[in-house]
């Protein structure tokens, strides 16, 4: 963020700058609180005190405010000519075409303060008139601090730049006049004078985008707290922002291991073998030349002895998957066991940002063919300060390791996005030493689904929502944060079973609400931990419910599709609430009370989970179908629905979940309906 204060502007975002200019009441004349609100969020902030907007200047910007430049005979402003050069608006609006995002503050009574501001709002379709505004019915205190209305129908360029905004008011404003396809965001009343005329204004340009406001004075110091102000202009700066945050962040294919022509002949050579595998991991002696497999698997362990050095944190367990590889060759290619590499191979002890560790196994992959066949992954870990300090300090889960993809042999060509010990081949049952889950791909599938459900839904997205969907980076730490909590919250809490539910067979709906259970958790504790400051927490909340309505509801199928079911309840609690509309097709969510809407469901969760203490077994299963299907209608076909009354006399807890329909809680209509229009984006797989 890049505050223009070379040229004359009434405002700065420095407080000794402010205090010069109004001894007496320097947040006349101070942007520092709105400077601040985004210093807490996910931008760095920096004044342009001196010298021309040159392209070299603008390099260094992903979005420029101008605000409200002056003569000083009109306003106390900052040194500088309140013009911009030729030079001047032909870089800011080639910086514009190339993803830029510009914000321009205008004021009352325009044309007498000296500035140039419409000719460069002029090359985006924009300009503010010479007006000043009265409204005598819709007034914040005085006829000329006018309340303005929406004048927005629809998102702009993906987000509703109101998703938070009830009301905004202009302080002595002028108007805004509109050409070239510019659309109009706030306006004011039938009642004012100018009746129904633009008060705020975006356009898009090339690849960047523009704001114009016709009042500077309602983000200053004086008036950010007032109404809805703040969100107006936090969501502004992100909506502004977009073309940077698309662009941060992204797929990790720049390691150096990747030119490594011992990681490319291992690659192929791991390729090649596992198309020579039968499905329990053996290779047929009969269908297979002996000799050739050796070759090939020498190959493999010359390749991995070339790329040790790269990993020396990864000795011993590299010499152990060299041992276990041999040893299966030794053997005659049977079915492979790795237990000595699976002993050997901790992540989790090494969980320091950047480092890459070095996989190779036999296994199955999660979500896909249970098959076993050889896999060999380059992986990166993200563990930045700040993910390091709350689990150190707050979220304890030393098992737990976020990584990313460097590169991948075939079997990971899926949305597989785990890395887990009981997926290696072994004998007996794995230590489950550490749980690997991609963030980059899970990312990467929560944006394809997400931005394509909000744009068929019309969703009221908000722009940081918006900005969250576009930027690798942000929702990428968005998923560490969410995997860290809900991962330790499977052992927390009053639970009356198991909470790795592998261990043990269960009716589906269970399974569904362990999962819901710990997202919501997550969820409770980005609200938390964004009550304490930490603004990135919003993200978390807003990848946990667009994930859980939108992706997990319509992916998949349908038979005991718990992770479905989760997020069907999660959006009939919701829907039941009032705080999500289904309304002139389009879907709204009330932002105000979203949070309070998802905390009362984990709540009632909780309590179903601490009566299931003192039930048995089977009478909990049946008090959890009760609590589901209060807003999830069971199947028509359902013997678990209304108690159950065809299974009461059976004792034998099996045949009650032998008595669990495939779909025993179906689609709604509204569901059906989003899941066909959806499949294709669904279907389209991974990229990351």
């Amino acid at each position: 963020m890049l505050f223009d204060e070379a040229h004359g502007e009434a405002w700065t975002i420095r407080l000794a700058a402010a205090q010069a200019l109004q001894p007496s009441h320097p947040e006349d004349s101070s942007y520092a609180d709105a400077a601040t609100a985004l210093a807490e969020r996910d931008f760095t902030v920096a004044a342009h005190t001196q010298g021309a907007l040159t392209p070299g200047v603008l390099a260094q910007a992903d979005v420029l405010v101008i605000a409200h430049p002056s003569e000083a005979k009109w306003e106390r402003a900052l040194p500088g000519a309140p013009r911009l050069a030729d030079d001047e608006l032909d870089a800011v609006e080639a910086w514009v075409a190339g993803g830029g995002g510009l914000i321009v503050l205008g004021e009352t009574e325009q044309d007498k303060y000296g500035n140039n501001l419409n000719a460069l709002l002029a090359r985006f379709g924009l300009e503010v008139a010479h007006a000043t505004v009265y409204d005598y019915a819709h007034q914040h205190g005085s006829p000329t601090w006018v309340l303005a209305e929406r004048a927005a129908t629809r998102p702009v360029a993906g987000a509703d730049l109101l998703a938070r905004v009830e009301q905004a008011c202009f302080y002595r404003a002028g108007t805004l006049a509109l050409h070239d396809g510019a659309t109009p965001v706030l306006r004011t009343s039938a009642e004012a004078d100018p009746a129904g005329a633009p008060l705020m204004a975006a356009a898009t340009h090339g690849e960047g985008r523009v704001l114009a406001l016709a009042d500077s004075d309602l983000f200053g110091d004086d008036c950010l707290g007032e109404l809805d102000h703040r969100a107006l202009w936090v969501d502004a700066v992100y909506w502004a922002a977009h073309a940077a945050f698309a662009h941060s962040g992204g797929p990790g294919g720049d390691s150096s291991v990747l030119a490594d022509p011992h990681w490319q002949a291992l690659k192929a050579e791991v390729d090649a073998l596992r198309l020579l595998q039968e499905p329990d991991g053996s290779v047929d002696a009969e269908h297979h030349e002996p000799a050739a497999v050796r070759a090939r698997v020498d190959r493999i362990a010359a390749a991995v002895e070339g790329l040790a050095p790269r990993f020396p944190h990864q000795d011993a367990y590299l010499r152990a998957a060299l041992a276990d590889l041999h040893a299966w060759a030794g053997g005659g290619f049977a079915r492979p066991d790795f237990t000595r590499a699976q002993e050997a191979f901790r992540p989790e002890q090494r969980r320091e940002d950047g480092i890459e560790h070095l996989v190779l196994f036999p296994m199955y992959t999660q979500n896909g063919s249970r098959d076993t066949r050889f896999e060999a992954l380059v992986v990166r870990v993200p563990w930045p300060e700040w993910v390091a300090a709350l689990e150190r300090e707050r979220y304890d889960n030393p098992k737990f390791v976020p990584v990313t993809f460097v590169d991948r042999t075939a079997g990971y060509d899926s949305e597989c996005a785990t890395l887990f010990p009981e997926t290696f081949a072994v004998r007996g049952r794995p230590e489950n030493h550490f749980g690997a889950i991609f963030c980059d791909r899970e990312a990467e599938r929560f944006r394809r689904v997400v931005s394509r459900a909000a744009d068929l839904l019309g969703l009221n997205l908000p722009a940081d929502a918006a900005a969250l969907l576009a930027s690798p980076a942000l929702s990428q730490d968005a998923y560490v944060l969410w995997d860290l909590v809900h991962d330790r919250a499977h052992s927390r809490g009053d639970l009356p079973f198991d909470p790795f539910m592998i261990r043990q067979r269960m009716p589906y709906w269970m399974y569904s609400l362990e999962e819901l259970r710990c997202d919501l958790t997550a969820y409770s504790e980005a609200v938390a931990l964004e009550g304490e400051g930490m603004a990135f927490a919003r993200h978390v909340q807003y990848a946990i419910l667009f994930d859980r309505l939108f992706r997990f509801p319509v992916t998949g199928t349908r038979v005991r599709n718990y992770d479905g079911l989760g997020g069907q309840l999660l959006f009939a609690y919701l829907h039941g609430r009032g705080v999500v509309r289904w309304t002139d097709n389009k879907l709204w969510i009330d932002w105000k009370h979203v949070a309070d809407g998802v905390m009362a469901l984990r709540a009632e969760v909780e309590a179903l989970y601490r009566t299931g203490i003192d039930l048995p077994k089977v009478a909990y299963w049946m008090r959890a179908h009760a609590f589901v299907a209060e807003h999830v209608a069971p199947s028509v076909a359902s013997a678990w629905a209304d108690g159950a009354p065809g299974l009461v006399a059976e004792p034998d807890p099996k045949r009650w979940i032998d008595a669990v329909q495939d779909d025993e809680f179906p689609l709604s209509v509204f569901y059906t309906s989003l899941q066909q229009k959806l499949e294709p984006v669904v279907l389209a797989g991974s990229a990351a």
